[in-house]
């Protein structure tokens, strides 16, 4: 029999996989993986205020997540510097000024680690309701603007044109992403959530013969590395985060493996079929 606080490290965990599934899958597509460690970075500073303003700590990493995400579009409009320099340029920025703000508040104890690599075995029942109805808010929002964001991913000129109005569809998306990393903060931790991010959206490219279907691919395999990374975190006493992205990085290592395998039967099959075609 399971403890509450691994049935809810679970449930939490899960509910994230599913969260950072498809926004994974769009990260990827549209090459802003960086753009998602900016947003986790960010999240420090968030935890500062939320500390000195005594405030929420998930509506303080928002609105801090949030506000760089759009300086970063600002930035991008007003500057020539490509995207790369802008984003680490704030990616390091913030970091540093929320590490610096920590630092002055000797007042209060603050357990880094727990930031920078989550605890997700104390999440209580109250993270779950807010990760649940976070988890609805985006999904909900990803699905009316799929087709926008899509279209806008393949070519902003062409989604430009259709009247598609993709600058705002990019400042939703943006904003959505502040929202995942705000709510999975206390999952994985500042320094993981862009794997969580990342690993299984780019496991389930592996699989995957369209968009749709590695979308849902990427939450099956999200959802598969937080149950297996909890149970080895339990089994080896390991920390619970890193696990959980371990054992995604796992899963993204077997998705290559059987597919070169396959690839290589299918290719010697078909050059076999084309040589007889050919004798014949």
């Amino acid at each position: 029999m399971l403890d509450d606080f691994f049935l809810r490290a679970i449930i939490a965990g899960i509910c994230v996989a599913l969260i950072a599934g498809p926004l994974g899958c769009f990260v990827i597509w549209r090459r802003l993986s960086y753009f998602g460690d900016t947003l986790s970075h960010a999240s420090l500073l968030g935890v500062a205020v939320a500390i000195l303003l005594e405030t929420n700590f998930t509506f303080s990493i928002f609105v801090v997540s949030g506000a760089v995400s759009l300086f970063l579009i600002y930035l991008r409009v007003k500057t020539s510097l490509p995207s790369d320099a802008l984003l680490g340029l704030l990616a390091h920025s913030v970091l540093a000024v929320g590490i610096v703000v920590l630092g002055f508040m000797t007042w209060v104890r603050i357990d880094l680690l727990s930031l920078l690599f989550g605890d997700i075995l104390a999440v209580s029942v109250t993270d779950i309701w807010l990760i649940f109805f976070g988890g609805i808010l985006v999904l909900l929002t990803l699905a009316a603007i799929w087709r926008p964001l899509f279209a806008d991913t393949v070519s902003p000129d062409l989604a430009e044109a259709e009247g598609m109005r993709p600058k705002l569809v990019r400042i939703i998306f943006t904003l959505m992403l502040a929202l995942v990393i705000s709510v999975s903060i206390k999952i994985v931790g500042v320094l993981l959530i862009t794997g969580l991010l990342i690993i299984p959206a780019a496991a389930a490219r592996n699989l995957a013969s369209g968009p749709i279907q590695m979308a849902f691919i990427s939450m099956i395999t999200g959802s598969i590395a937080v149950v297996c990374g909890l149970f080895s975190s339990l089994t080896w006493d390991t920390s619970s985060g890193p696990s959980i992205v371990v054992t995604a990085l796992v899963l993204f290592i077997l998705t290559l493996l059987p597919l070169n395998r396959i690839r290589s039967v299918l290719g010697n099959y078909s050059e076999r079929l084309s040589n007889r075609g050919i004798k014949q």
